[in-house]
């Protein structure tokens, strides 16, 4: 049995949005990174949400944000959409077009980790973020402004992420290494577009939620477009 198999199949850590804290989806996370070889494209992406969802866990648990359930709520339900896509991929079905290239290119010896790690961002704020934030807003019955402080604070946490690539996984300070592609990738895509854009498309799908038609056909569009931006980022190099 393939590891991620034995993940999908032994780790089941329930994690409803009713649960008092983010912890659960953190032990999925760390019992998936248990499983995954230490250079494999999906470990590299997990490693760093791992990081930022503890530090989440840590912040709602001191009390920082004002509304806990619209907190843990949001963060649960993002990070499931993350560990979804993963159990699907494991069980041979199809995950969302956002996440393909990772799955499609997380051993390729080409691809270097800072890419691994950028799309897995990508696709997770540019497609999952926008839709957790309507799961919440259907399991809390509530409009999306009631989740907006919970969601600007989330994005804070989240620049832990670009903060921990930049450390860890970029290239040196070398000014040789300013003609390197990476090094134009990693300038090429921004965590903070991405966050505005998942809010804007977060309320327009809650705006068209009585017309699923439209609303499924936004969501498609949306998980193409995210996708063709992770195979870009993902693009092999010599």
């Amino acid at each position: 049995m393939a590891q991620t198999e034995q993940f999908a199949a032994h780790v089941d850590v329930p994690c409803g949005p009713g649960d008092p804290s983010v912890g659960p989806v953190v032990e999925r996370m760390r019992a998936l990174g248990f499983l995954l070889p230490e250079r494999d494209g999906v470990a590299v992406f997990n490693r760093v949400y791992l990081t930022v969802t503890e530090e989440l866990g840590r912040r709602i648990d001191r009390g920082e944000f004002p509304d806990r359930r619209c907190a843990v709520t949001l963060g649960v339900l993002f990070a499931e959409r993350y560990l979804d896509a993963v159990e699907t991929a494991a069980a041979g079905g199809r995950p969302p077009d956002c996440w393909r290239p990772l799955f499609q290119y997380r051993r390729h010896p080409g691809v270097r980790p800072l890419q691994f790690a950028l799309a897995g961002i990508n696709a997770h704020i540019g497609h999952d973020l926008a839709l957790a934030v309507v799961d919440s807003c259907r399991t809390l019955r509530c409009e999306p402004e009631r989740l907006e402080v919970a969601f600007d604070r989330v994005g804070e946490i989240l620049t832990l992420l670009e903060e921990r690539i930049r450390e860890d996984l970029m290239p040196g300070p070398d000014l040789l290494e300013i003609a390197d592609p990476v090094t134009h990738l990693l300038g090429s895509w921004s965590l903070e577009r991405a966050r505005d854009g998942a809010w804007s498309a977060a309320r327009l799908l809650w705006g068209v939620r009585e017309l699923p038609g439209l609303a499924e056909e936004f969501a498609e569009r949306l998980d193409a477009a995210v996708g063709l931006v992770g195979r870009c980022l993902l693009t092999p190099w010599p």
